[in-house]
């Protein structure tokens, strides 16, 4: 009974302010919406310029195929060299994409460097390497091309095994640069475009009847259409359940120190078990609440589809919640005030944000690294929610995890036990 009133007390402790209800509820609602559309991996609606200097028909009907499509955002076609260094010093475009004769490629590049017409640079940040540019009357303008650029040839050859003829109208180059600043972006619309051109080509060759001789057929399963947001929803609504449930539950039991009523709580015959549950079970409640509005969220809005058990779902939360929430109680004893709790909780979220494979992947990280990515409940969970909706996985695949969870939450636990009890003899 004294245990239920504890329970009844934290709850009005939180609910006391009616600012708290729009806070708990609907911001973490906003949040989902917000996060959903936002937390992309897609690169959609690249900034491109295209230079066309080529009197080729199929330079033409490539550019027609790049200005329709939704990966590229065409900022300008123009028919004469740009000054490329400045376009990217000015971030106006991403990649630079350059439509040249083979035959003017051939000649260019005999009168200004008389080196061979296929080849491929990358520039970095490394002053002594030069970008060689075939396509811009002032190479000199042109050195040290931004952050990064690529130049790649593309020209029939019969070295392929296809037939000898030339199925292009006319020879044709193209040049793509990138500006390397983003990486991740660069190499993701080099790909893009090297898909245009295959497209393209496999077109023209079926055009003439005749097939590459070797076509890869690709089946991809769980998330056919490729959709990052099928992937992120998930990991968002696990990203909810720490937030709240962590900051709320570190500054439990150190707002009892501030309002200088934690004698009354230690004189109330509670044990300490007692007051951990007392204090911890309320702010699972908010965060099951919190949970099943995202979950909401990125069902109906998002068109996101559970393919596995929701009760599996909730029996993961709750071995994250014992582990979260024993982990918030902990920094909540070992705070001294309500500021360091909120810091010491908000320290150890994003290190569990960043170090859970919600953003990037986990084997990216470092293996000096990987034993924090171990001992991370939220990597856990994060796993788990992913798994049950993408591919409908139930309990046999994923059991181990929640045993880790657990594990990890009875040592915080215990931990927090042992320094509630180094306080009380203080």
């Amino acid at each position: 009974m004294k245990l239920f009133y504890l329970f009844k007390k934290e709850l009005l402790e939180v609910f006391r302010q009616k600012e708290m209800v729009a806070i708990l509820f609907v911001a973490p609602i906003l949040q989902t919406i917000l996060l959903g559309y936002v937390v992309r991996t897609d690169v959609q609606n690249i900034p491109v310029k295209i230079v066309n200097v080529s009197s080729s028909p199929d330079a033409y009907r490539l550019i027609n195929r790049l200005t329709h499509s939704p990966l590229f955002q065409v900022t300008g076609i123009y028919h004469r060299p740009l000054n490329y260094q400045e376009i990217f010093k000015r971030g106006q475009t991403k990649a630079i994409i350059v439509f040249a004769d083979e035959n003017q490629t051939e000649d260019q590049e005999e009168k200004k460097t008389g080196q061979a017409r296929n080849r491929k640079v990358i520039e970095g940040k490394d002053p002594e390497m030069k970008e060689r540019n075939f396509a811009d009357e002032s190479a000199e303008a042109n050195q040290g091309l931004g952050s990064f650029s690529q130049e790649t040839n593309f020209s029939a050859s019969p070295e392929t095994g296809l037939p000898s003829f030339n199925f292009l109208a006319s020879p044709l180059s193209i040049q793509v640069l990138m500006d390397g600043a983003d990486a991740n972006t660069a190499m993701i619309a080099t790909g893009y475009f090297y898909g245009v051109i295959k497209r393209y080509m496999e077109a023209m060759l079926d055009k003439e009847g005749f097939k590459l001789p070797l076509q890869p057929r690709t089946l991809i399963r769980y998330n056919p259409s490729l959709n990052s947001i099928h992937y992120m929803g998930p990991g968002i609504v696990a990203l909810l359940l720490t937030l709240t449930t962590l900051i709320l539950t570190a500054i439990a039991l150190v707002r009892e120190k501030e309002q200088q009523t934690l004698d009354t709580l230690l004189i109330s015959r509670l044990t300490p078990g007692e007051i951990f549950l007392g204090k911890t079970l309320p702010m699972a409640l908010i965060g099951l609440v919190e949970m099943i509005l995202g979950i909401i969220v990125v069902l109906v809005l998002f068109g996101i589809h559970l393919r596995g058990n929701l009760g599996l779902l909730f029996l993961a939360a709750i071995f994250f919640l014992f582990s979260i929430l024993s982990i918030g109680f902990l920094i909540s004893l070992v705070s001294q005030s309500q500021q360091q709790a909120l810091f010491f909780a908000w320290f150890t979220m994003i290190l569990f944000l960043m170090l859970s494979g919600l953003l990037t992947p986990v084997e990216n990280i470092p293996l000096a690294f990987r034993w924090l990515v171990e001992i991370n409940p939220l990597r856990y969970l994060v796993k788990i929610i992913r798994e049950i909706f993408l591919k409908g996985n139930d309990l046999s695949y994923f059991w181990k995890d929640l045993v880790i969870m657990a594990a990890i939450g009875l040592v915080s636990f215990l931990l927090s036990l042992l320094n509630f009890r180094r306080s009380v003899v203080k």
